[in-house]
């Protein structure tokens, strides 16, 4: 497999642990949204932190949502997973250029600017589960750590990254997801807290060759961690033709009339994968029988 999550466990369960090589995935969404380096970083760092949590979720058909709304030029991010871990996204601003931050990085944090992250699971039930935190950095990984602990009540470290090619392209990219079980003991705690000291950033483990494997390792060494799982994660939309009729039916007959009498084709975009529908008149008079059945 190319891109993937490995899920552990260490410390006779008292913690349990995710890490992800997601490249492939950043780049596809680079090359379907033409994102600027700095778009890039932010979306590639939430779509693996969206990948992690997606195979979070017990059910099949359960999906995860992350939502960003933040005052930076970037205006918010949206990416939604699946329990397999396909993951999508899209940034409302894609081209917004910023010079490097103060550390000579991308300045996602600048980009992001302050505001809100939103996490919805919808998991079946009448209603989705919403979690909702202030953003603290706009650096992505520090706002998913301050929501585990203040809006799920678990104690936790994330760490994202993603690293550019001179051309523009995404070099790597990844990130771990570590949490503490309840009743985890203080000795756990204390080596976990000691090792994270020491971790690199997450790309350059991957640069060097790190595999999620290897980071896991690394992160939960003296921990006694245990992989139990690796599952394939890449970008992927569900997006279909079919699906996009159903949403112009949806819209009602008087509408669909509308765009019949300016003769004109309609063009839907799918905003996750940047895909265009187009729809001749001819068609939308056929979407017009079915939508007044």
């Amino acid at each position: 497999m190319s891109d993937y999550i490995v899920r552990a466990t260490a410390a006779n369960a008292q913690i349990r642990a995710f890490a992800a090589t997601t490249g492939e995935t950043a780049e596809e969404a680079r090359k379907r949204h033409n994102t600027s380096p700095v778009a890039t970083a932010a979306l590639g760092r939430l779509m693996t932190a969206g990948a992690m949590m997606g195979i979070m979720l017990k059910g099949e058909e359960d999906l995860l949502t992350l939502q960003i709304e933040g005052d930076g030029p970037i205006g918010g991010l949206t990416v939604t997973a699946d329990s397999r871990a396909n993951v999508k996204g899209y940034v409302r601003n894609p081209g917004v250029m910023l010079p490097p931050s103060s550390a000579g990085k991308l300045d996602v944090g600048g980009a992001v600017g302050r505001g809100t992250l939103r996490v919805i699971k919808d998991m079946g039930l009448k209603d989705p589960y919403v979690g909702q935190t202030d953003l603290q950095s706009g650096e992505i990984a520090e706002d998913l750590t301050y929501y585990f602990a203040t809006s799920e009540q678990v104690p936790s470290s994330v760490g994202l990254g993603v690293l550019m090619n001179r051309n523009n392209t995404v070099r790597q990219a990844g990130g771990f997801l570590i949490q503490l079980m309840p009743l985890a003991e203080e000795a756990a705690l204390a080596r976990l807290e000691e090792n994270l000291k020491g971790i690199p950033p997450v790309t350059a483990m991957l640069d060097s060759g790190d595999t999620p494997e290897r980071i896991i390792e690394r992160v939960l060494e003296g921990l006694s961690p245990e992989i139990t799982e690796r599952v394939p994660t890449a970008f992927s939309c569900n997006c279909s033709r079919q699906r996009v009729e159903k949403a112009i039916v949806s819209v009602g007959r008087k509408e669909i009339e509308e765009m019949i009498a300016e003769g004109k084709p309609v063009t839907v975009n799918c905003h996750f994968c940047n895909t265009d529908y187009t729809f001749e008149t001819e068609e939308l008079k056929r979407i017009l029988k079915k939508a007044v059945r």
